[in-house]
């Protein structure tokens, strides 16, 4: 079977993906509103006067955090300065600059400079780390008696399209989805001192010392037909996944994707009626003693 050539380099621009990163987190805010909700239940608002977002990007679910806990400082924690300017700008336009602050950090050499907080949320950023057991405790290091770490991984994969999409060789996306992983494999092990670990996050949570308090899955459900605005955050994440998986799927699968993001072309997602959006988001909460 035929292969497209490979690109050897995993490195992730997220100054370049920032818009695709901040509208696909307000599509998911509906989500990501029922978490906080959730996290409400496991630390009264009133006593959360600090909360950490480790990785935040562009600062969406900052801005959620900030709403769901009134009372607290709510910092956003990102490597990428571009995107903590966007988060900065967001806050402002949201009214919550009196609250809402950036910092600048590579992590996880910046964790101890973060200071102490009541709620540590970490949301698809400690993947990014070579030693995630490492980097788990040391956010367990900053949390507050009684605070809580709330960690978002796994999940299930997101689904957007039917199986048979009545071009090419019906799943696509399944296969999609497996070249995304493979390429995820190969991003974690050029991580800096990456180490191989069992991704049980609630045992991860409990070696870091703290105590495992709920584990709970959110889903996004937006069925087809798709708003536009979905339908154009999905063409920017098939571009995004069309480069990841370079090398990674047959020419064939690679030809219909390009078809997908064709704005021009009748089946692609910028016309399709069949298109939607469908996710799972995984919370595993641990709280300190």
């Amino acid at each position: 079977m035929a292969m497209s050539h490979h690109h050897d380099s995993t490195h992730i621009d997220w100054d370049e993906h920032a818009l695709l990163l901040e509208r696909g987190a307000e599509l998911q805010s509906p989500l990501y509103r029922q978490t906080a909700d959730w996290l409400r239940e496991l630390v009264p608002a009133g006593g959360v006067r600090r909360v950490l977002d480790i990785g935040s990007g562009p600062g969406v679910i900052t801005g959620l955090l900030a709403e769901a806990f009134p009372y607290a400082e709510v910092v956003a924690v990102d490597a990428t300065a571009p995107l903590l300017e966007r988060a900065q700008a967001r806050a402002a336009r949201h009214g919550q600059a009196d609250r809402v602050r950036t910092h600048h950090a590579e992590l996880p050499d910046g964790i101890e400079e973060l200071g102490e907080a009541d709620l540590v949320w970490a949301a698809g950023s400690v993947h990014h780390l070579g030693d995630q057991r490492a980097a788990l405790g040391a956010l367990a290091r900053l949390v507050r008696p009684g605070g809580l770490v709330a960690v978002v991984e796994g999940g299930l994969p997101a689904r957007h399209l039917p199986r048979d999409i009545g071009i090419g060789r019906p799943g696509l996306e399944s296969r999609l989805g497996a070249a995304v992983d493979e390429w995820f494999v190969r991003m974690r092990a050029e991580l800096p001192g990456v180490k191989d670990e069992v991704e049980d996050w609630r045992a991860l949570l409990a070696a870091s010392g703290l105590t495992p308090s709920g584990t709970r899955s959110f889903l996004l459900d937006i069925p087809a037909p798709a708003p536009a605005a979905v339908r154009e955050q999905l063409v920017s994440a098939f571009a995004w996944q069309r480069r990841m998986v370079e090398g990674l799927l047959p020419d064939e699968d690679i030809a219909i994707l390009d078809r997908l993001l064709d704005p021009e072309d009748p089946q692609g997602l910028l016309r399709r009626p069949d298109a939607y959006m469908l996710a799972a988001r995984t919370v595993y909460s641990a709280r300190k003693d």
